[in-house]
């Protein structure tokens, strides 16, 4: 076993890799970048070095000043973790050449699965299904066009040097295909430095399901049984679960077979995933191997009691695998959530901004968050917006899933917009529930999982003034609400008018009349009554009328996120001298939501052009979000040209008045 290991990545993937080197008593080297000085993986490691500026071209990007580090500390090895240079062919044989251990696949392994035509030749001589569609040399538009006709719609486009959906765009007719052609190609040649593709067959019905395979020096190769990542958004995982729902015993079986004979084909050594498409009428296809450790390994992790990342070390090593392939046994049930800074009801647009607020359910054996933040930390927008994996464990899928949604409703992230909302709503939703989760999953259910802006429910509203009213008596009284457990005597005051901004932007206001024991409260022309029970921190006994419930109430600043009976709901509590100028309506100009890059301008100064209309298309956090027209108008000022970068908040587009 090693005695040093370098990590060369960041975040959750870096803490995690820090926790099983411990248990080895393996000495750990962070790297980090100039933004993230002060970060969790820097404080855990034993050691830390700066290697560069912010963003990862900078720092997690500069493989030579990685292994520079690993060899100036007496690193014996380097832990790519994923992203970043964990695929990186030529990084591979750098550490390699410079006398290290690289814990990964053969620079060699990495090159024939890297990229993905290559990759399906390959397999597809090994006796590996692959989906049909063109994987050829040729990539003049009109050919591919021409290819593109033969395969048939719907198709997919690919990036050849793709993963994590950067790349991808599924065309759905003749006339849209130049368009999505060009947005992959460009994606493909920011991402990947490779703008070439492929075109696959779109698989009606289709799950994605994922093998976990191993190989060691010793010509020894096994998988470690599935995963069933079908829940999606823009082509990233946002669920994922072991065994999967959909797949039979023999059905099973054949893929694993399939998944280990596609390690042999390469030699494979350490961790690796190979993905799969699987239709509804169950005939299944390789679609690409990652070679690396998956975000969504701790999956597995939970079903057979296996820490993947010690074989990843015990491998590199020169050790032979733990176990055969009749040894690995699994039990139960797991499910894992990636928690994002992002925004659901805008497309899944990543956030950035400071985490005020972050509370993780209690620790369990069946329970598992996964983080490379704490409260305090910023969601940069160097970097991916995940700010950690949870995972819940159970006999079978239906207490896997009991477990889920108590763990998500004791979670709480304040200070940016989260998908917490919307991955309660997943995991409770009766589709889920019945296993019925194929990659359509998220737009088939769409009316349930995002619904349309409304006014946040009365329960919300009245737990939310609640909790205002509690911590303004507390602070006049100079005293915990806590420690008065005799009921609310709303006595402070005759009445009070509050006002919430709901998730939509939406304002409502609430007037409460005091009485004794009691109060009235009025909202929307109607008038309820209300009290308190005791109260026993964050949870909240409150009676509406003739209900009793309860609600749990975190507050940071003017911001509240409350959990009732009626699901969970952000509200922000409104300064009643807040206004914004007329010169600052959003149908008066563009503004950016977050920092990023502009990849292509798609209008000028003068045009006149429609509401949904793109207007331009702006890099941030990995991906490409197109930004269009808020209204109908005449452009009077493109702020940026393509490849500038812009700070959050910035004027991109002014309209004529």
């Amino acid at each position: 076993m090693f005695a040093k290991v370098l990590i060369a990545n960041r975040g959750e993937i870096a803490c995690r890799v820090i926790r099983t080197c411990r248990a080895l008593a393996v000495r750990t080297v962070a790297v980090h970048s100039s933004a993230d000085a002060h970060a969790l993986h820097v404080e855990m490691a034993d050691e830390a070095y700066a290697i560069g500026g912010p963003r990862p071209s900078e720092s997690y990007l500069r493989g030579d000043r990685i292994i520079e580090v690993a060899k100036a500390c007496g690193a014996e090895a380097i832990h790519p973790g994923y992203g970043f240079l964990s695929e990186n062919e030529a990084f591979a044989r750098a550490v390699e050449a410079a006398g290290l251990v690289f814990i990964g696949p053969t620079p060699e392994a990495i090159e024939k699965m890297g990229l993905k035509d290559r990759a399906k030749a390959i397999l597809e001589k090994a006796g590996v299904p692959v989906v049909p569609g063109y994987h050829g040399e040729g990539q003049d538009e009109a050919f591919l066009a021409k290819q593109a006709e033969k395969i048939g719609y719907p198709l997919l486009v690919k990036a050849v040097a793709g993963g994590g959906g950067r790349g991808m765009r599924l065309v759905a007719s003749a006339g849209e295909f130049a368009s999505q052609l060009a947005a992959a190609q460009r994606e493909a040649k920011g991402a990947f430095g490779d703008d070439r593709v492929l075109l696959e067959r779109f698989v009606q019905g289709p799950h994605h399901i994922e093998f976990q395979v191993f190989g060691d020096t010793h010509g020894n190769f096994v998988h470690l049984f599935e995963r069933e990542c079908s829940i999606q958004r823009r082509h990233q995982k946002v669920l994922e679960e072991s065994p999967s729902p959909f797949l039979d015993d023999e059905l099973r079986r054949r893929m694993g077979k399939a998944a280990v004979a596609a390690a042999k084909a390469i030699g494979y050594r350490g961790a690796g995933t190979v993905e799969f498409i699987v239709g509804a009428d169950r005939q299944f296809y390789f679609m690409e191997m990652n070679t690396r450790l998956q975000v969504e390994h701790p999956v597995t992790e939970m079903i057979t009691g296996e820490d993947l990342v010690e074989w990843q070390l015990r491998v590199a090593s020169g050790e032979a695998l733990p176990l055969s392939q009749d040894e690995i046994l699994t039990g139960g049930h797991a499910i894992e959530v990636r928690l994002c800074a992002e925004n659901p009801s805008n497309g899944f647009l990543p956030e950035t901004g400071r985490i005020a607020v972050l509370r993780a359910p209690p620790e369990a054996p069946d329970v598992r968050l996964d983080t490379g933040v704490r409260e305090g930390d910023t969601v940069s927008v160097f970097y991916d917006s995940m700010i950690g994996k949870l995972v819940c464990w159970g006999d079978n899928r239906e207490e896997a899933a009991r477990r889920m949604r108590e763990a998500l409703s004791r979670t709480e992230v304040l200070g940016v917009r989260t998908n917490l909302a919307f991955l309660e709503r997943v995991v409770a939703h009766p589709a889920f529930l019945a296993g019925e989760t194929d990659t359509g999953f998220i737009e088939a259910h769409r009316a349930g999982l995002l619904p349309a802006p409304g006014e946040a429910p009365l329960e919300a509203l009245v737990a939310a003034a609640s909790r205002v009213h509690l911590d303004e008596r507390a602070a006049a009284r100079g005293a915990s609400p806590w420690d008065d457990a005799g009921g609310w005597r709303m006595n402070q005051q005759a009445s009070r008018t509050l006002e919430f901004r709901g998730a939509d932007g939406r304002d409502v206001r609430l007037h409460a009349m005091m009485a004794a024991g009691h109060a009235v409260v009025e909202v929307g022309g109607r008038a309820h009554r209300v009290s308190l029970g005791p109260t026993d921190g964050e949870r909240l006994q409150i009676a509406l009328d003739d209900e009793t419930y309860f609600a749990r109430v975190v507050r940071w600043g003017d911001e509240l996120s409350v959990s009732t009976p009626a699901g969970r709901h952000a509200l922000t509590l409104v300064d009643p001298f807040h206004y914004e100028p007329a010169d600052l309506l959003p149908d008066a100009r563009l503004t950016a939501l977050m920092p990023g890059r502009v990849v292509k301008v798609m209008a000028k100064a003068g045009d006149a052009v429609r509401k949904g209309q793109p207007l331009l298309i702006l890099e941030a956090m990995k991906m490409e979000h197109t930004i269009a027209s808020p209204r109908d108008g005449v452009i009077a000022r493109i702020a940026y040209g393509q490849d500038q970068l812009v700070p959050a908040d910035a004027l991109l587009v002014a309209f004529d008045e």
